[in-house]
């Protein structure tokens, strides 16, 4: 029977996870494999429970009421009574930066959830082998001191167990050198041949400081000699951390372990032994994973992550040592032109190659990040402001002087620089990375592939700034229906009056309550991303109530014309969102129309073509608005299936007294007709204006002297 029991233990393992369910699920899956199992919830518990003589592994969450996973871990390893106990993480994080902390607080192992089974029951009996096996090997060294120690005196009554430790020694897995009193080798196994590079033979003799060469990783510097250490003390003593082995053909080893005297049997040393082996592949899989937390993959850069760290400190001693440095922002202007037409492979070369033109434009004590997407920072050491311009102005040129080829296709790619100046005004991180931010935005507005040099008066970085307040309150409104929905009347001034038309407007509330006008509030919409989804509240808001127009009175039956941003019509899911909200609100399509810019239509011609046709086939109809303000080209007209052109009001507004822009206005207009498209003219201000328009035959009008917008009085 007591065979039986001894046979059937596998291990003494405590658990720690404040959830019962866990607790469970590991008690009884290691329970049914023959593992006595014990449970803490808390770290405190934890750190009482692991102080039982029996444990021999623990399983350690990191998510803990009282201490998390690490804390316990570090507590157990300054324990001598804890200290030697392995420490297996078992969580749900499994961030890389997770594992890095898990190793560095001094676990063994990490194992993510969920887990499979067989991997945890496979990962425990490992890590209860090696330090049931270490345990071993620890008892083995002693009893070789002690081996040691008599041998001296009673050399041929011991021979029989000096036989068995020199197979020991031969055997196991850890290099073992043993040396006299004065350093010189006395034994030599196999492992620490080949580590060294010496042979027993040759070593046996020599002192230790000539064969066991030892350097400090980091600073290259010769490292205590622990045979010496371990004498002069007295006692077992471990190696230095970061501890390099240079064997005798200049290969690196990276070791860890223990030396100890030998003593004779009346205490006297009279030689040490020292048992080391090679970490070198778990040190550098360490060193992998401290890289990978602060490096991006891609480019081979520092991360974001490892950027801002390095800022605080520049931030610090800009304040502490009054030194000054740089901060430049990179935003490639034309990367998204080519990961759409070449594909994601094509831009991620394209980073690599962009990666490597920047590295030559910079200087060796400068950083280089990648901070995410086409995004680059740059920190400029111990560089003043106006030579951090110089260094962005000519990356800049570097990157507009390369050409990117990729499938027999050549792209031309811009680069906007934002450049502010780390001094004793750098308040912190936010407020420098903001700043840059904004200089870099500056840059895109002045027409790409600029460089923008930040400055506390700067009017631009000011708009910058006040558009990006402006974000936060179009997301409150998004959030609440904080939009509002208008209306304007364009009438038929022809001989030949059509239905009614309206121009379906917005405006937003501010926080006070107060209207904000569109050209107040869209800038920063389109600039941070957000104006599709202000098309989306317009059509999913007016389709909604449409039916609800005629029975308050509101409008009469007619064709409402609805404004479309460029960035809505270049996107497909957008598109698919507006169709499938006709059948769902039962809209006639045939009464909906929509304008969009000349200038969006153009800068984005392929897609908007596209776009009309697609919605022209369920009956919606289009007009081009504003046009005059952009390119004015009939070339682009002709290839785009508009119903309307829409004259922009700043020629509409003086064609009662500029015969220029009359002229302009006859010339748009015939043109038009010549192309069977109707004609509406904006700003249409005063009767003069309105009389001048039926002379000339344009087909509508709108502007203050027909109607002011109106606010269009449904229940949002």
């Amino acid at each position: 029977m007591i065979s039986d029991a001894v046979t059937s233990y596998r291990g003494n393992i405590l658990i720690v996870d404040d959830l019962p369910d866990n607790l469970r699920l590991l008690r009884d899956t290691l329970s049914e494999q023959g593992y006595k199992v014990r449970s803490a919830t808390t770290g405190a518990m934890a750190l009482r429970a692991a102080q039982c003589p029996s444990t021999e592994l623990i399983l350690l969450d990191i998510k803990l009421p009282d201490l998390d996973g690490y804390e316990v871990c570090i507590k157990l390893k300054s324990d001598d009574r804890t200290a030697d106990i392995p420490v297996l993480f078992l969580s749900a994080l499994n961030e890389t930066f997770n594992k890095v902390q898990g190793l560095a607080a001094g676990g063994v192992d990490y194992i993510a959830k969920p887990f499979q089974v067989e991997e945890l029951l496979a990962r425990v009996e490992t890590h209860l082998t090696i330090q049931r096996l270490r345990k071993s090997l620890q008892e083995q060294n002693l009893r070789l001191i002690q081996e040691i120690e008599e041998h001296q005196r009673l050399e041929n009554a011991l021979f029989a167990e000096k036989e068995l430790a020199q197979v020991t020694l031969q055997s196991i897995g850890d290099a073992v050198i043993t040396t006299d009193a004065r350093g010189n080798i006395r034994y030599f196994n196999p492992v620490a041949e080949r580590l060294t590079g010496w042979t027993s033979e040759e070593a046996e003799g020599m002192s230790l400081s000539e064969v066991f060469i030892i350097v400090n990783e980091v600073t290259r510097k010769p490292a205590e000699n622990p045979i010496t250490k371990a004498m002069s003390k007295g006692k077992i003593v471990g190696l230095a951390n970061h501890t390099i082995l240079i064997a005798r053909n200049g290969t690196e080893y990276g070791i860890e372990d223990s030396a100890a005297p030998i003593r004779d049997r009346q205490g006297k040393i009279i030689g040490a032994v020292i048992v080391f082996h090679d970490v070198t592949e778990s040190r550098y899989l360490a060193k992998q994973l401290s890289w990978e937390a602060s490096h991006d993959a891609l480019t081979g850069l520092i991360n974001r992550r490892g950027f801002e760290q390095q800022l605080i400190e520049a931030i610090a001693s800009v304040q502490d040592r009054n030194q000054q440095h740089a901060l430049c922002y990179l935003d490639l202007d034309q990367f998204k032109v080519v990961n759409d037409t070449a594909g994601h492979i094509a831009g991620d070369e394209l980073l690599r190659q962009i990666t490597t033109l920047l590295q030559k434009g910079v200087r060796a004590s400068d950083t280089l990040a990648r901070l995410g997407g086409d995004e680059f920072g740059l920190l400029l050491t111990q560089c003043p402001l106006y030579q951090a311009s110089q260094i962005a102005e000519t990356l800049k040129d570097l990157v507009h002087e390369f050409r990117f080829i990729w499938n027999s296709k050549t792209f031309i790619i811009g680069v906007s620089i934002g450049v502010v100046a780390i001094d004793q005004t750098s308040q912190d991180l936010m407020q420098l990375l903001g700043a840059a931010d904004a200089a870099c935005y500056a840059a895109k507005a002045k027409g790409r592939n600029c460089v923008h040099v930040y400055r506390l008066d700067d009017g631009e970085v000011i708009k910058q700034r006040g558009e990006r307040q402006l974000v936060s309150t179009i997301s409150q409104a998004l959030e609440t229906n904080g939009f509002r929905l208008y209306y304007q009347k364009i009438v038929s001034i022809s001989s030949n009056p059509s239905v009614e038309h309206y121009e379906i407007l917005l405006r937003m509330l501010d926080e006070n309550g107060e209207i904000v006008a569109p050209n107040e509030f869209i800038p920063a919409a389109e600039r941070y991303g957000l104006i599709t989804e202000i098309d989306c509240w317009v059509i999913k808001t007016f389709f909604s109530n449409y039916h609800n127009l005629s029975r308050q009175q509101v409008l009469n039956d007619g064709l409402y014309t609805i404004n479309l941003s460029g960035a809505s019509i270049c996107n497909n899911g957008f598109m698919r969102f507006l169709i499938e909200q006709f059948p769902r609100y039962q809209v006639p399509p045939q009464t909906i129309g929509f304008e969009i810019t000349e200038t969006a239509a153009i800068a984005n011609f392929e897609q908007a073509r596209y776009f009309m046709s697609e919605l022209k086939k369920i009956g919606c109809r289009f007009a081009l608005d504003d046009f005059g303000s952009g390119l004015s080209s009939f070339a682009y007209l002709i290839n785009l299936p508009v119903d309307y052109l829409k004259i922009d009001g700043a020629f509409v507004k003086n064609i009662s007294d500029n015969l220029i822009s009359q002229a302009i206005v006859e010339g748009f207009n015939g043109i038009a007709h010549a192309m069977n498209l109707e004609t509406v003219a904006e700003f249409v201000e005063d009767e003069t204006i309105l009389a001048k328009l039926r002379e000339i035959g344009v087909d509508y009008a709108q502007g203050y002297g027909i109607g002011h917008p109106v606010p269009i009085n449904f229940n949002i």
